[in-house]
């Protein structure tokens, strides 16, 4: 009997880099990184040359002065808060990438801004998760227009590119990639080489044909996009669904886009209509006490091109045993730095105290901005005395004691003084040229000073 030879074979990809191993093991052999190795199933060589032959002689070279630039002309999604997270709009031939917890509302978004478009534009739902009875019923519950609104039923990678080259949709969303699968591939659905495949195709038609294409893309449990890393690296523009499903207020981050800033966000609330955007998000993070307490303090921290008031609470209490130091919404590391930089500098001591800081509404914070708030908040609390009524901080603190500037000053004093704070302690590097109108400034060095200058407003 003869013996037939199976060009199917399994290998293992890297999740993170793509590189792949002939057999498994702990790191990869690629990237370095540990645990991001997964099986899948090689394709015979002959395979991928017919796949990418259809690319040949599709390019020319150019010189870059012969390339006519233009700016792009923004789709708006009738989703104000939306158009801000893209940086505006969304642009012809642009791929967007969208991900976020289960249930935090990434289909319900998509769905109401198509249905906003459908009445201006061409668009199509394509999903691969829901049927469409159940995209119909969430529709009639959130009392959408759905009449020119098309919708498509498929995972077919090569049925769905047939469709949008033949409909010529001006906006497409595919929910989610992680459910399409290429007939060119044998691997399963959600694999590392399908996924990688699947945006790749879709990604080449986007630029070919000016079709928005918005993908939603699944997260693992740590609450990074599932999938190789490489698809962040081919779309345009990344955005992250931020929030706790157990809350009513979500964010949507932007962190990658090639056609606005990153770092954006937009605030929305859930309500029992969908996603509503916040239009002063800036109440939504400061909590409306009855009196002054210990161990609160306001800071003005910028998200993109849009300052935030964010309430900074601080607890600290005597410890039992080893002291211990817990961060929500705020980088733990640097925690430990701070309290370093307190008692050097300023002659605080925490060492035997739990020290807990938490950043009011869900916000996360990543700008080293919250330092100084952060450091006069466990003042605060420590010492058990409130901080003056509206009086708002900002200011990055280095290891040396050094206050030091935080971008946008300006923009940060303006947006407190329109909320009614009438005070601020500042980096002195961050002092405005003219006076603010309704706000006195407190410039300040060092972190000494910013404690000294608390004693002074008492």
């Amino acid at each position: 009997m003869a013996r037939v030879d199976n060009p199917r074979k399994t290998v293992f990809s890297c999740s993170e880099c793509g590189a792949s191993a002939a057999k498994w093991q702990g790191q990869c052999p690629g990237c370095g990184v540990w645990n991001t190795l997964v099986e899948t199933v090689a394709e015979p060589t002959g395979g991928s040359q017919k796949r990418f032959a259809a690319l040949a002689g599709t390019s020319s070279i150019q010189t870059l002065c012969e390339i006519e630039a233009r700016d792009e002309d923004r789709l708006p999604t009738g989703i104000a808060e939306f158009d801000r997270a893209l940086g505006g709009g969304l642009v012809s031939g642009a791929v967007v990438l969208i991900g976020g917890d289960p249930g935090i509302g990434k289909s319900t978004l998509l769905l109401q801004a198509l249905s906003a478009m459908c009445m201006v534009r061409e668009v199509l739902y394509v999903s691969g998760e829901e049927s469409g009875q159940q995209i119909a019923m969430r529709a009639r519950r959130l009392s959408l227009e759905t009449r020119r609104l098309r919708f498509l039923a498929e995972i077919n990678l090569e049925k769905i590119l047939t469709i949008l080259q033949s409909a010529r949709p001006q906006v497409a969303v595919i929910d989610s990639i992680q459910t399409l699968w290429s007939e060119q591939l044998n691997s399963a659905p959600g694999s590392v080489a399908q996924v990688r495949e699947c945006a790749a195709q879709l990604t080449r038609l986007a630029k070919q044909t000016g079709i928005t294409v918005i993908l939603v893309g699944h997260v693992t449990k740590e609450g990074a996009l599932a999938g190789p890393r490489v698809l962040e690296h081919i779309v345009d523009t990344v955005l992250y669904f931020e929030g706790d499903t157990h809350s009513s207020f979500r964010l949507i981050r932007a962190v990658k886009n090639r056609y606005g800033a990153v770092n954006e966000i937009g605030v929305f609330a859930m309500t029992d209509k969908g996603l509503k955007g916040v239009s002063n998000p800036s109440a939504i993070f400061l909590s409306q006490h009855g009196s002054d307490v210990a161990g609160s303090c306001v800071l003005v921290t910028q998200e993109g091109t849009r300052p935030l008031l964010v309430e900074i609470q601080a607890l600290v209490d005597q410890a039992h045993g080893n002291p211990r130091r817990l961060t929500v919404g705020l980088d733990a590391q640097r925690l430990a730095m701070l309290l370093a930089v307190l008692h050097r500098h300023a002659g605080i001591v925490c060492f035997d105290q739990d020290v807990f800081v938490n950043a009011v509404g869900g916000v996360k914070i990543v700008e080293p901005a919250a330092d100084l708030a952060v450091l006069l908040a466990i003042v605060s609390s420590l010492k058990n005395r409130s901080l003056p009524a509206k009086l708002i901080v900002f200011g990055e603190v280095g290891l040396a004691g050094e206050v030091r500037p935080a971008p946008r000053g300006q923009e940060r004093l303006k947006e407190a003084a329109k909320l009614g704070f009438t005070r601020a302690i500042i980096p002195e590097a961050n002092q405005p040229r003219q006076a603010i109108a309704g706000i006195e400034v407190i410039p300040v060095r060092r972190v000494e000073e910013a404690v000294e200058a608390l004693r002074g407003l008492e």
